[in-house]
This record gives structure tokens, sequence and C-alpha cells, in this order.
């Protein structure tokens, strides 16, 4: 796969997913993915820090991230060319230009030199992606490769739901299901083992009963 001509399915189906539902994604959105805020807060990226976010898709994140950390510089990648349309649309009207680079590719594979002129970031941030990318444990070990020594890795998606009513969890997942999205109940797990695999650092905790989850892997600084 190219980093700037992304797999021509995966990049298809997004598209016919969100080419309607990108105009209200963020006014529904808003309800019902959790914790991305909470992300966001407990970044902590050092002056003048490159972040990238994975699966950008709007670019509600990265707007946000640019207002809170002014002094850093901030680049998303989707593989859908119909978010990147409207994030474009809304990094503009933010008036973040300069501070927001935009680029297609798969998440899976892509180059960061060739996409942003940079070899690696030093946070790296997925909100609600992995949900929907099946081969989403390469896309893990992928953000790993290209954080830079020192950086972290923080992500938020859906959870096994655990502290949850059972009768909620299975209406949650059917409904999830509609929208191609399925929570990865073995997210800790797989965090925890590619990061004893690569000498990270690991934390994970579950959020609202198991709604959702969060974790961050950092990178040992030389």
């Amino acid at each position: 796969m190219s980093a700037v001509a992304p797999r021509g399915d995966a990049a298809s189906l997004m598209d016919a997913i969100y080419r309607r539902q990108r105009h209200i994604y963020d006014a529904s959105r808003k309800f019902y993915l959790l914790g991305r805020d909470g992300l966001i807060a407990e970044l902590d990226p050092p002056a003048g820090a490159s972040i990238l976010e994975i699966g950008c898709g709007t670019g509600r994140n990265l707007i946000a991230i640019a207002r809170r950390y002014p002094g850093c510089k901030c680049h998303g990648l989707d593989v859908s060319e119909a978010m990147l349309e409207t994030a474009r649309a809304s990094v503009a009207r933010a008036g973040l230009e300069s501070r927001i680079r935009l680029m297609q590719a798969d998440a899976t594979d892509f180059d960061p030199q060739a996409l942003f002129g940079r070899a690696g970031f030093d946070r790296i941030v997925i909100s609600y992606a992995l949900s929907m990318i099946p081969p989403w444990q390469g896309v893990v070990a992928e953000a790993l490769r290209r954080l830079a020594a020192g950086g972290s890795l923080h992500i938020v998606d859906f959870g096994d739901q655990a502290g949850l009513p059972n009768a909620f969890k299975a209406v949650l997942r059917r409904w999830l299901g509609l929208f191609h999205v399925t929570p990865r109940d073995d997210l800790p797990g797989v965090s925890e083992t590619l990061a004893l695999e690569n000498g990270f650092a690991v934390a994970s905790r579950p959020l609202y009963g198991g709604y959702a989850v969060q974790a961050r892997l950092t990178r040992p600084a030389l």
C-alpha cells in the first residue's frame, strides 16, 4: 500500500460511509464518542512538539489540540477523502491552516517523511478509529514505529463494556455494527504485548464502566 495512494477498498468504504454523515458527524458523535477531550487534556506535549492524529476524520480533535497547545505542530491523516474535505473546511474556518497539515493515507502503512517531511512525532493520537479498521493491531504497531524518542501514543476507543448491563451492551454492539464499528475488547492486552515487545511503557484504563477504553504507550527517551 502506498502512503499517498491508499488501498482502494478501504478508502472507498470510508467514503461511502461518511460522504453524507460527515455533515452531521461532529454534532451527533459528541454524545457517544466519550473520552476524547480527556485524552487531549492529558497529551502534555513539550514546547514545539509535533502531534499526529491517525484517522483524523473531520478535524475536530486536531482543531481542539491546536487551540489547547498553540506552540505545537499538528498533522492529520485519514483514508477518506470525503472526511478530509470536511476537515480542510473546518480547519480553514478555525483559521488554523498554517498550524494543521492534512494528508490522505492508509493508517496501516504510511510514510511520514513523504507525507509531512518528518520521520516521527512526539505525540500520536488515535481516537475511535481502531474500531473501524480490521487490521487494527497493525495500525498500533505502525504508530509505535513513528514515535520520536520519549514520545507517546494515546488511544481512546470503544471498550468491552464489562461494567455495563448486558442488555445495554448487546444493543450498543448491534447499533455500532450498523456503522461497521467493532469494539476492540483486547485493546489493553494487545497494547501491553506490543509495548513489551518494543520496550515501551504502557498504561490503560476503562472509562465509564468499560464503555470506552484509554491507553497510552510511551517510547523511552534516548
